[in-house]
């Protein structure tokens, strides 16, 4: 049994579920946490909206004891605002700090934030260090590669986030000119690991357990953040831990397939808890694009997913769900979760 320690914090599997605007919402990550997620990260936040109190931005980092441990992710360039956002992130309930190093968004970069930061080494240093002053809990980073290929130097970056007070770092093995496209670069995330003594935590192409297995002994790193992999099939975790011999998830699908009712369930309880949080409108609208990695890979998927682009209402959504059962039903076991 493989065991990520950060600080206080023990993960297993090691394996976490990585921060995604419009997706790590409390209600995902809820689930994800009680299918076998050891730990989840809030959407990226700004210091400026935590700093200035925006509603949208309070509401993103509202933590309930059930999603427990969860990271914050926040992004800003400049330490004070960063180690006050950081304060009022633990205030809300945030089991660690993880401040984005990483977000190749040019949004986002213009004003010095995310991947822009591997630039300035000096700076994002600086910031780690303000905010390891701030905070009790730990404080991690997620970077990149390196803002492109001629300015990558990974392990240089992550020395200097360790000298700052880091707990962790994580590596997306792709350069901010990359973006999300292409393979990414393990060596990088080895570089890493051989550089620092802190964990290491490798991001990039982990789509299961075999390429988590792959990626320890090929990097020697502590553990994965798993994003896309994780879009339609939280029980990816329970699916882990069950692979690397722990006890895997007490709810369903802890196995390597997940029955069509297993599926058919969670898409029903994640929509319920969606118009629970947010109002049947804006749940409906916000299940859509869930519902379409949920049916990812099924023999009806594209009927089906044009009739939830047309879904008004829960009671629509609710028997579309069913249509899909009787389905998959119909046709027999069609494929493992999120294949």
């Amino acid at each position: 049994m493989r065991l990520c320690e950060i600080d206080e914090i023990e993960l297993f599997p090691p394996a976490m579920l990585a921060p995604m605007a419009g997706v790590t919402d409390r209600v995902f990550r809820a689930l994800a946490r009680r299918l076998g997620a050891p730990l989840s990260f809030t959407e990226m936040v700004s210091d400026k909206g935590l700093v200035y109190g925006n509603r949208e931005t309070l509401k993103i980092v509202a933590i309930q004891d059930e999603e427990k441990p969860v990271g914050v992710q926040i992004f800003g360039s400049h330490p004070s605002s960063m180690a006050e956002a950081a304060r009022i992130a633990e205030s809300r309930g945030a089991s660690l700090v993880d401040i984005n190093m990483g977000c190749p968004v040019p949004k986002v970069t213009k004003s010095g934030a995310g991947a822009a930061l591997m630039l300035d080494p000096h700076l994002a240093a600086g910031i780690v260090e303000k905010v390891r002053e701030a905070v009790s809990v730990p404080v991690t980073v997620k970077m990149r590669k390196g803002w492109d290929e001629d300015t990558s130097r990974p392990a240089d970056f992550a020395r200097a986030l360790e000298s700052a007070g880091a707990s962790a770092v994580t590596v997306h093995g792709r350069t901010r000119a990359q973006g999300y496209s292409g393979e990414a670069d393990w060596g990088a995330i080895e570089a890493v690991k051989r550089a620092v003594a802190i964990p290491v935590i490798g991001n990039g192409d982990v789509g299961d357990s075999t390429d988590l297995l792959r990626l320890i002994e090929e990097t020697g790193c502590d553990g994965a953040m798993i994003g896309r992999a994780a879009l339609g099939n939280p029980w990816i975790f329970g699916q882990i831990a069950a692979a690397l011999g722990g006890a895997g998830s007490a709810g369903a699908g802890a196995g390597a397939v997940v029955s069509a009712g297993e599926r058919a369930a969670l898409i029903l309880e994640h929509l319920r808890m969606m118009v629970e949080e947010y109002g049947e409108c804006n749940a409906v609208l916000r299940m859509r694009k869930h519902f379409v990695w949920y049916t990812k890979g099924l023999t009806s998927g594209a009927r089906l997913r044009r009739l939830a682009m047309e879904a008004k209402r829960a009671a629509d959504m609710e028997r579309i769900i069913e249509m899909m059962l009787e389905q998959e039903d119909a046709d027999g076991p069609s494929r493992s979760a999120g294949s």
